[in-house]
Order: C-alpha cells, then sequence, then structure tokens
C-alpha cells in the first residue's frame, strides 16, 4: 500500500510538530503527516528542563542569542532575524500558552509543566487534522523524478516535500550520507567532568563563581562551578564542554584545567590581596574562615593544598606558602579523567554539514524538496533553551518556505 502525501515529516519531536503547526497555519489545504519510529511523540519535550520544558531564553537580539551556539554561530544569524526569541514567546501565546522568564533569563510555561506544551501540539495538529503515525521506523529514502519516496517497516508513502527533524539518529543519518550528504560524526556536547582530587574530595553541593581553561588550549569559560561527587558541574562547565566538543573528544576526555576560584581576579592581584590579608588577621589561624566569596570547606582544603599546615597564623605564613595559596586560587591545575552525560539534557555536536544546506529555506542544497529542522543538521548549543529555539527558528523557515 502506498500512502500519499503533499508533506511528510520524519521525527515526532519538537523541530517536527512545530513545523507542521506552522505549515498547515499557513495552507490548511496541505495533506501533512509525522511519521515517527517510537510508540509515543515529544518524548524529549516531556523530559526536558526536568519536566518544566525550558521552551526559549529571553535574549532576544539575534547577534547576541547566536553566541549561545559553539556550532551554527553563523549559519543562524539570517534565521534569527526571521523567528526569535520573542517570535517564540508570541507564538506560543497565541496559541493558549503563557512564558515566564526565571532569573538566568531561561523561559518556562506558566504552568511549570512541559506537559502544557505536549497537549498544546497534540490539540494544534489534531484541529489542523495533522496525520500522527507511530511506529513508523523508516527503512529507506528514495527520490523519484517528481516525488520522494519514503518507506518504512510497514509502509510505502510518497511525498512531494520531505522534512527530517530526527535529531542524531545515525540511521536516518547514513540515508543521507547514501545520498550524497556529508556528515559530520557525532560527539557529546554537553557533559561534566570527572575529576578525583583530594581537594574536592567530600566537598559535594559545593559551588563558586569561577573560570576554568582546558590547559595548552584556547578554551576558556566562567560561571557557576558545582563540585559533584564524580567530579565538576553546573553552568561554567557544561559551557566549556559545548565549545570544546571536538578537541576535548579527540583527547579522548583525558585533560588538565586550570580554576580560577576568584573568577577574573589575577595570580598577582590574588598575592596582593593575600598580603593585605596577613596585615589584618594576623593573629588568626589562615584555614578556619574564607576571606573569599566561596565556602569554608573548600578553603580549607586550598590552604591545605598550599602545603599550609590546619594551625597555621596568617602572621606565620612564609613568602612560599603566600605563593602556593594565589596560585592554587587562581591557576589550581586538576586533570580531568572522562566525562559524565545526563540522559535527558543530552545533546551531540554533529549531524548535516552546514555547508550543504540553504539558510534561508532550511533546504537541501543537494537535493531539491528536501528540507532539516532541529539538531539533525550540525548545530547544537548550551544549555538555557537555545537548542528548543533551534528547533522552533529552524521548523518555521521550513514553513515559510514551502508554498
Amino acid at each position: 500500500m502506498n500512502s500519499k502525501y503533499d508533506i511528510i515529516i520524519v521525527g515526532g519531536g519538537a523541530a517536527g510538530f512545530f513545523t507542521a503547526i506552522n505549515l498547515v497555519e499557513k495552507n490548511p489545504k496541505l495533506k501533512v503527516a509525522i511519521l515517527e519510529r517510537g510508540k509515543e511523540v515529544l518524548t524529549k519535550v516531556k523530559i526536558s528542563g526536568g519536566g518544566r520544558c525550558n521552551v526559549t531564553h529571553a535574549c532576544f537580539v539575534p547577534n547576541d542569542l547566536v553566541k549561545f551556539y559553539p556550532r551554527g554561530e553563523k549559519e543562524l544569524r539570517g534565521p534569527f532575524h526571521q523567528f526569535c526569541s520573542g517570535d517564540t514567546i508570541e507564538w506560543f501565546e497565541k496559541h493558549g500558552i503563557e512564558l515566564k522568564i526565571e532569573d538566568d533569563g531561561r523561559m518556562f510555561p506558566v504552568s511549570n509543566s512541559s506537559q502544557t506544551i505536549v497537549d498544546c501540539f497534540l490539540t494544534a495538529t489534531q484541529k489542523l487534522g495533522i496525520d500522527i503515525l507511530t511506529g513508523q521506523s523508516v527503512q529507506s529514502i528514495f527520490k523519484a523524478p517528481e516525488y520522494w519516496k519514503v518507506q518504512t517497516t510497514t509502509e510505502n508513502y510518497s511525498c512531494q516535500n520531505l522534512i527530517l527533524t530526527t535529531g542524531s539518529n545515525p540511521k536516518i543519518w547514513e540515508m543521507l550520507a547514501n545520498i550524497g550528504h556529508t556528515i559530520i560524526p557525532p560527539v557529546p556536547s554537553l557533559f561534566t567532568f570527572n575529576i578525583g582530587d583530594k581537594r574536592t574530595k567530600d566537598l559535594m553541593g559545593v559551588s563558586a563563581m569561577a573560570s576554568v581553561k582546558v590547559k595548552n588550549s584556547k578554551l576558556e569559560a566562567s560561571g557557576p562551578l558545582l563540585i559533584t561527587h564524580w567530579g565538576m558541574s553546573g553552568p561554567g562547565i557544561l559551557r566549556l564542554s559545548a565549545w570544546g566538543a571536538r578537541e576535548l573528544a579527540d583527547k579522548n576526555y583525558q585533560f588538565a584545567i586550570q580554576v580560577n576560584w576568584l573568577n577574573e581576579v589575577t595570580l598577582e592581584e590574588a598575592e596582593e590581596k593575600l598580603k593585605e590579608l596577613k596585615l589584618e588577621h594576623s593573629k588568626k589561624v589562615v584555614s578556619k574562615k574564607s576571606p573569599f566569596e566561596f565556602p569554608n570547606r573548600l578553603w580549607e582544603n586550598l590552604v591545605l593544598a598550599a602545603t599550609i599546615s590546619e594551625d597555621t597564623k596568617w602572621a606565620d605564613l612564609t613568602k612560599k606558602q603566600l605563593q602556593n595559596l594565589a596560585l592554587q586560587l587562581t591557576q589550581g591545575e586538576f586533570q580531568v579523567n572522562g566525562k559524565s552525560t545526563f540522559k535527558e539534557e543530552f545533546v551531540t555536536a554533529g549531524g548535516i554539514d552546514l555547508k550543504e544546506i540553504n539558510f534561508k529555506t532550511m533546504e537541501s542544497k543537494l537535493h531539491p524538496n528536501l528540507y532539516f529542522a532541529g539538531e539533525i543538521v550540525n548545530i547544537d548549543a548550551i544549555t538555557g533553551g537555545f537548542n528548543f529555539q533551534n528547533a522552533w527558528t529552524s521548523g518555521f523557515i521550513v514553513a515559510e518556505a514551502i508554498q
């Protein structure tokens, strides 16, 4: 049996649904189907943002927004001028969903539940008559002269326009490689660092504003750093892992980092500050109280690492110990030995080579009437609602491009 559609969208996730809804709202006569290999649709939307769905980010200037994308910064500039975070807020408002901004700029539905977004998409597709076909694992795609043929385990489909929104699906990437597309091999993008070090041992849950550098590399990032029982995490580390996804994969996740626990303070400035503290607190014990904005327990460990014993007073610090302490504070070296990824926040760097896509339409430059949206292309972002924004923007552009 052969089911005919005007448009087939492969992938029942955020990008797939958003594209479908925008297409049919613009042109209600279109016959559109979403093919999903699993039993359920929108599963990633449901678990994202801890079940609250981090819809987008309150960054409303396209040229600023692109800076959150380690891969895709240049290419997304044009698309974001067409559909940016402000348009996302408006779109959801029109569909009955109000979003709110949190202190860090992330935006969630006011309901605080991702189910609101899932329901919004399901209601809209139902109302617009879009077919949602689950259990449809695509086995092959084939370009006939006038149309696309899509074969699943149980059905044959044909369509005028084919849109792929399958995220990091190796099987689909392989099919695209077979028809001439270049696939940049995927590597993990958001991950935490595994570090076994006595300075951070038993400090699980301690957090500090810090800047982190990968040794012998240009990679650096700053932001809240969180000590975990397996090493280091938090926005600063995740940011570094995103920007360094390729380079750190090449190093096989074995590398050294330098942590500046005082964030922007230089080694020389730290030494000066410690000399002042030595005069001010001469009679006090160095290890007892952190003079900086991070917890005492971390301070105590850094003091010991600088070869200063637990009962040493400030007045008794030698020049060498003072220098050691300044080094521990601003250039502490930690050996990273592997990574950890969270299943629900899993993002990969990799996908269809960006040179093979027309970013005015999201159409393949190799095959007319073949379009892409979301993470199937080699675009990824740091956490904070940016990956979803890429899904909304690329989906919107596809919908605008198809007449």
